[in-house]
């Protein structure tokens, strides 16, 4: 009993709670995931199948409970791409079935990342970049809630292009039926917890359009969502390595797009939760999500931070608030599209825009003037090419510039001094890390014309990190040697012996071995 109980906390810590906010991301899953399979130019049954088929298996295999998967803009507008060439080089109606096999070998591809534990590299994504993901993908669910304010055929990155406005009478309707839908969403917490405030806006300005009978758009204008059940089917593509080799790079950008965005968005939701979600076990999940998605004609997908956002704000934390958005989606288009069809697309759009608020993060505004210059240019860097191109190569910018700038500061920190011994050696005590962005100043520190027969290099206070630095030490040796003199190093770590040993004749230094000293391993950092 114990056991079960246990295992029912992890299922679902607050039955009630999960099953409210698994309806409420079921609705506002709806219209994201129609205009996201317009984006990647599939029908809307392509996306609402990936909604369903990749929230269910996410929800129960994965390592993050309570967080929601389904069809993304991120991977949408990298998908148009390979649907639009596939159309133009195999032919009319081709393009589908190259995406669905596509997303299999991306399936493929995540569960090989997660076996082989790459999800801990994460952990390499500095706080900067984080902010600015978050920044940035606020920004992206704020622009594609904007083509709801026009009217036009649905197409394009963000959901509509070249679309007319709404004007008078319906625009200030829509806009009204958003403010109540946001202002329900914002109080209603303050009044009772009972129920999840971005359902009760849903329900409530639905309840009072269909009432007064009110002209304002509704899911249905997007598109019919009704439809049967998904049926499984190989996708209809030659089993060649011709179609291996024009899959393969998309499926690559799938895959890493797909886990970047479901790993940083568990690292969120760790945070707003508390809790810790297990990155390898999520990999695995969502691999294989894709992998069943595509024998099952959906477009695939990865986390959805927005509607991940809305599942936890409205009290959803277990495995089943996300088991109850994919049935309750299925449901929708078996049973209730013809109800479902007539939700204004004004509610969802309000539910959206709390999202937004929720997500952004406003305190980056005041911590711009007070962190590190650099630091306020990656978050801002990452945020700007997230809403440019897209989340994978934001992040990949990000720790780049990242990682350059960590390398030039401690450039400038290598140092030494110097003192000579009773034996008559020079020793050098050096100071800070040695490695491909310090090995400039180190080389610059030394005197070997005017130094002594002898010379000790101490690094009690430095470490040999990469190559570099044992072809700078190489390089100096040759410059003691070729003046004739002696050259040593002394106290270095053993992962540091164990670096130059691997190097072999690429650099011939002679290392003192001192038995008094303890050197402190570098496993324990």
């Amino acid at each position: 009993m114990l056991l079960l109980r246990e295992f029912m906390q992890t299922f679902s810590p607050n039955l009630k709670n999960d099953t409210l906010s698994g309806l409420t991301v079921a609705l506002a899953l709806v219209p994201e995931a129609v205009a996201f399979a317009f984006v990647a130019g599939v029908h809307p049954l392509v996306g609402l199948y990936a909604a369903f088929m990749v929230g269910l298996v996410t929800a129960v295999m994965g390592g993050r409970p309570g967080m929601i998967s389904g069809a993304t803009g991120a991977l949408a507008v990298v998908m148009v791409s390979l649907v639009a060439e596939a159309e133009r080089d195999f032919g009319s109606g081709m393009g589908p079935q190259y995406l669905f096999a596509a997303v299999v070998l991306m399936g493929i591809i995540q569960i090989t990342a997660g076996a082989l534990r790459l999800g801990k590299f994460i952990r390499i994504v500095p706080y900067p970049v984080m902010l600015g993901f978050v920044n940035g993908l606020a920004i992206v669910i704020f622009l594609a809630q904007l083509p709801q304010l026009q009217s036009h055929t649905p197409e394009g990155k963000w959901g509509w292009v070249d679309g007319t406005w709404l004007m008078g009478v319906e625009l200030w309707l829509m806009l009204g039926l958003i403010a109540l839908t946001m202002a329900i969403t914002h109080y209603l917490p303050k009044l009772t917890s009972a129920f999840p405030s971005a359902l009760a806006g849903i329900l409530a300005v639905s309840g009072l359009a269909l009432f007064f009978g009110l002209e304002t758009k509704t899911v249905g204008d997007l598109a019919s969502i009704a439809g049967g059940l998904p049926e499984f089917g190989v996708p209809n593509v030659p089993l060649t390595m011709e179609t291996l080799w024009f899959i393969l790079p998309y499926s690559v950008i799938f895959a890493a797009i797909g886990l970047i965005e479901s790993l940083l968005t568990v690292t969120v939701i760790d945070e707003m939760t508390n809790t810790r979600g297990r990155g390898n076990r999520e990999c695995v999940a969502q691999g294989s999500a894709n992998l069943l998605t595509g024998f099952f004609g959906g477009m695939g997908g990865c986390a959805m931070i927005g509607q991940s956002m809305i599942n936890v704000s409205s009290g959803g934390r277990g495995r089943w608030s996300g088991i109850v958005a994919a049935l309750f989606l299925l449901s929708f288009i078996l049973f209730a599209s013809p109800l479902i069809e007539q939700i204004p697309i004004a509610a969802l759009t309000g539910v959206m825009f709390m999202v937004v608020i929720g997500t952004f993060e406003w305190s980056s505004f005041r911590m711009l003037g007070k962190v590190p210059k650099q630091d306020a240019f990656i978050i801002v860097l990452v945020s700007g090419v997230t809403v440019a191109t897209d989340l994978a190569i934001a992040v990949v910018v990000g720790v780049i510039v990242a990682a350059l700038v960590f390398a030039w500061e401690h450039a400038k920190h290598i140092s030494a001094r110097t003192h000579i011994e009773d034996s008559g050696a020079k020793v050098y005590d050096l100071f800070g890390p040695l490695f491909f962005g310090s090995v400039s100043a180190f080389k610059d520190i030394f005197e070997p014309e005017t130094d002594p027969d002898v010379v000790i290099i101490e690094f009690k206070n430095s470490r040999v990190a990469d190559h570099s630095a044992i072809e700078a030490i190489d390089t100096l040796a040759e410059r003691y040697i070729a003046a004739g003199k002696e050259l040593h190093l002394r106290h270095l770590s053993e992962e540091c012996r164990m670096l130059l040993k691997k190097a072999g004749s690429l650099c011939d230094v002679n290392v003192i071995e001192d038995p008094h000293y303890h050197i402190a391993s570098d496993k324990l950092a």
